[in-house]
């Protein structure tokens, strides 16, 4: 029994410091997803994703970086700009570059990993999207183009539908107060609530992973090389978890002896791939497309691991030290008063999350809804691009 008290007592300290490094860091993200919400122009974007091999997959992957969403998420987003016209290999590379990254995800991981594994990250994700959105272009076959009108409805209060009043116009109609008002209630709001439960997931594993997995055994299973970077594909594709909940793992993963490579690979395959939304793209762009996508994510996630290590072993640096150090520039009165508004808003979608995890036991007609892959039933109403 005091054993059990012991290992418990671990987790939580190795969990509770994990939330204390990450937390200034998830507000900075927060905020700057709000202001991409009211402040991105939907209209802007549906036109410039339109037809064409290289140029637009390369505007959808640039797009896709900064915004926060989970590989469920960003589903119904990406099938909305399909709708409003973009082509396939656009839609392709907005799928792929969106889930690995973001601003919420950038930032935790310079708040957990070091300056060339946060700078590695997006980078990789970027040359990752628009491989796998020209190779559809090239390789796939487009026999249904989508085509329709740009959704124009107010991205603040839903004041107007974009259609009956003048959309430049409108642009003035609401102050700029009024704006980030807007953008902070979906951000803490109906954005955090898609990311709360699995980033606390996140850092319950990490903290599992940081107490209870002895440091030699890690190193020698997964220390590094190409098969470790196998193992982490074979075991990301399947898994559900969004790029920041990935986050502390790999943090965890890397001080255990894993190799930066390795956990990159886990950092870019995890968030991009789980079986749910590998149905969904199915039927949204055939199986030749799942089949490019799958095979340009594997190719150029295992390249890049492999890459990272040579970097590493190049400049002499081992990247297990450097984990946690940028979190030492926030002052730790700030990162306790940051957890604790972290907590805070996250107690309503927790709570929410562990009585729809509770529904799914009750008889047919009972429970309430969810979808397959995780995430929210609110999260196919997402309107962020």
């Amino acid at each position: 029994m005091n054993e059990l008290w012991s290992i418990a007592v671990a987790v939580v300290g190795k969990t509770w410091a994990l939330l204390l490094d990450a937390s200034p860091y998830i507000l900075f993200g927060i905020l700057v997803a709000g202001l991409l919400k009211v402040f991105l122009s939907t209209d802007y974007v549906a036109r410039n994703l339109g037809p064409g091999r290289v140029m637009p997959v390369i505007k959808a992957a640039l797009l896709g970086i900064p915004i926060p969403l989970c590989s469920c998420g960003v589903l119904p987003a990406a099938a909305s700009l399909r709708k409003q016209g973009a082509g396939r290999g656009a839609t392709v590379a907005f799928l792929i570059s969106t889930p690995e990254s973001g601003v919420d995800s950038v930032a935790v991981s310079w708040a957990l990993l070091d300056p060339i594994m946060t700078v590695a990250r997006p980078l990789v994700a970027l040359v990752t999207a628009i491989t796998a959105g020209v190779a559809e272009n090239l390789f796939g076959r487009d026999t249904s183009p989508a085509a329709g009108d740009p959704d124009r409805s107010c991205a603040v209060d839903g004041c107007c539908d974009g259609t009956d009043c003048d959309p430049a116009e409108h642009a003035n109609h609401h102050p700029l107060a009024e704006k980030v008002a807007g953008g902070m209630r979906y951000a803490f709001g109906e954005l955090w609530a898609d990311l709360a439960g699995w980033f606390t997931v996140g850092l319950l594993l990490a903290g599992l992973i940081t107490a209870l997995v002895p440091d030699d055994l890690v190193a020698s299973t997964l220390g590094g090389g190409l098969g470790a970077m196998l193992i982490m594909l074979v075991l990301g594709v399947p898994l559900y978890i969004c790029a920041t909940a990935s986050t502390p793992v790999a943090a965890a993963l890397i001080l255990k002896g894993v190799s930066p490579g390795a956990a990159l690979v886990f950092l870019l395959v995890g968030p991009a791939t789980n079986i749910a939304s590998l149905s969904v793209l199915t039927g949204l762009l055939g199986k030749r497309a799942v089949a490019l996508y799958l095979g340009s994510i594997a190719t150029v996630s295992v390249l890049a691991g492999l890459a990272l290590d040579g970097v590493y072993g190049l400049l002499g640096i081992t990247a297990g030290a450097a984990v946690g150090q940028a979190a030492d520039l926030i002052p730790e009165p700030v990162q306790v008063a940051s957890a604790l508004v972290l907590m805070a808003i996250s107690v309503r979608p927790l709570a929410a999350s562990v009585k729809k995890w509770a529904a799914r036991f009750h008889p047919p007609g009972r429970g309430v809804g969810a979808s397959s892959c995780g995430c929210e039933k609110s999260c196919g109403s997402e309107r962020t691009v």
